[in-house]
């Protein structure tokens, strides 16, 4: 299984977005990207915010860019305050130092691809994601 395939994208997507039903989660926004930070699958539940497509994929490619889950990026981010501003900048505001962004691993541990979820807390998001990726079959990383 070295490759992200668009069936298992949507199912990360069906079933994070389940589990944040299952919970009462406020709505998400969930999206899929490969190796290169390209959009798999995206979807936005009705009353989530405009943002949170936007914000679900800084945080997938975040984790694709730095090579770590967002959990792991936002501790970073805490105690480096500028050198994360700086690459927020080199991004073009395409990071989000927050939970939620899980990288893909392929069984040699490649990164090929990662998930980002916006629209709860990041602890929240981040559940989903993990859920959506087991679900899914895939080996992760969130960054803890």
């Amino acid at each position: 299984m070295p490759d992200l395939s668009l069936s298992h994208a949507r199912t990360i997507i069906a079933i994070a977005l389940k589990t944040a039903r299952d919970t009462n989660l406020s709505p998400l926004a969930v999206t899929v990207l490969d190796a290169g930070a390209r959009p798999v699958a995206s979807e936005r539940e009705d009353g989530a915010g405009f943002l949170r497509l936007d914000i679900a994929h800084a945080k997938a490619a975040g984790a694709i860019g730095m090579g770590y889950g967002t959990r792991d990026l936002a501790k970073r981010a805490a105690g480096n305050p500028g050198f994360y501003a700086a690459l927020y900048a080199v991004s073009d505001g395409g990071m989000a130092p927050s939970p939620g962004g899980v990288l893909l691993r392929n069984p040699a541990g490649e990164v090929i691809g990662a998930v980002g979820i916006s629209g709860d807390t990041g602890d929240n998001d981040e559940l989903c994601a993990v859920a959506g990726c087991t679900a899914a079959g895939l080996a992760f990383d969130t960054g803890a």
